[in-house]
């Protein structure tokens, strides 16, 4: 006796073309409609936020100092004047030369003394460490006002009025304990195994220290260099107060120069804004590879 099996194949179904043709959106995809509103939006944001750098140098090229007030008539008559006038007329190289090593200066100093702090009180817990943290955050809330006369006091007691050194403490004083408390938290995000390790290798704390955990935080000594960079070379009123010699002015201070009692030169000055611009911008593009990192990643503990 024979026996027939018969196979039954499952049914195939067709797919609806309607169906497939409908891509389905993952969690958290939007849609057109939102991907043109964001992008409207963060367009605008970035026309807002180049707006004034564009309208500075269009005034800057202006040649007469009363033409901010007539700014249409600048087209028909643009000149680079005002940039040879303030790189060949000004103390523009003095005031550029002092501001580097002022600001270099406090960046290195700063930062170096910072991530020790900021290491110190994440890995080691000697008493009244928390305490300290806190005398550095109530050490910002005074204001320069204050701290004025007594910083002056103590800079003619030791003979640093006029002196680099003696602002480049002054920057340091209001720098550090911010940058400390910065790193104290990207320090945090590392793990305690890698000090362990280097222990265990026989490094000793600093070696474990400067070979170890310092290159795993750049991105968090990129952040702390880059706002110790911009205070400095930004700062008017200690540096003013602090620096007699024109010749050591700082190009904050140099571009008060322009302004008199009676009068502003105020294309002499958009043209100086432009020319202090480009150190600063230089320095953001140089760390601005570790910016993001090192912001965000500090404000989380792994």
């Amino acid at each position: 006796m024979s026996t027939t099996t018969a196979e039954t194949s499952a049914p195939v179904s067709k797919a609806d073309p309607a169906r497939t043709s409908r891509r389905v959106r993952r969690r958290g995809e939007t849609g057109l409609a939102g991907a043109l509103v964001s992008h409207g939006l963060l367009t605008v944001a970035s026309l807002i936020a180049l707006f004034p750098i564009a309208w500075l140098v269009y005034l800057s090229l202006g040649p007469d100092k009363d033409d901010y007030l007539h700014p249409g008539g600048i087209w028909n008559k643009m000149t680079f004047d005002n940039y040879t006038f303030v790189l060949e007329h000004t103390k523009f190289f003095d005031w550029l030369k002092s501001s580097l090593i002022v600001t270099l200066g406090t960046t290195f100093i700063g930062v170096l003394i910072a991530a020790t702090t900021g290491y110190a009180v994440s890995r080691m817990r000697f008493p009244g460490y928390k305490k300290f943290m806190w005398v550095l955050l109530v050490t910002q809330m005074f204001p320069v006002a204050v701290l004025m006369v007594p910083m002056y006091q103590i800079l003619s007691d030791l003979k640093l009025i006029d002196n680099y050194f003696g602002l480049v403490l002054v920057y340091c004083t209001t720098v550090i304990p911010y940058s400390a408390w910065l790193l104290k938290g990207y320090f945090d995000t590392i793990p305690f195994e890698i000090d362990e390790a280097g222990r265990v290798d026989g490094l000793t704390p600093f070696g474990t220290f400067f070979r170890l955990v310092l290159p795993l935080a750049k991105p968090g000594l990129a952040v702390a260099a880059f706002y110790n960079f911009l205070t400095a070379f930004s700062e008017v009123a200690f540096a003013s107060t602090f620096m007699l010699s024109d010749d050591k002015y700082t190009l904050a201070v140099g571009l008060q120069s322009f302004v008199s009692e009676h009068d502003a030169q105020r294309n002499l000055m958009a043209a100086t804004a432009v020319l202090i611009a480009i150190p600063a911008a230089m320095f953001f593009y140089l760390v601005q590879k570790n910016l993001v990192t090192g912001l965000t990643a500090g404000g989380t503990k792994g």
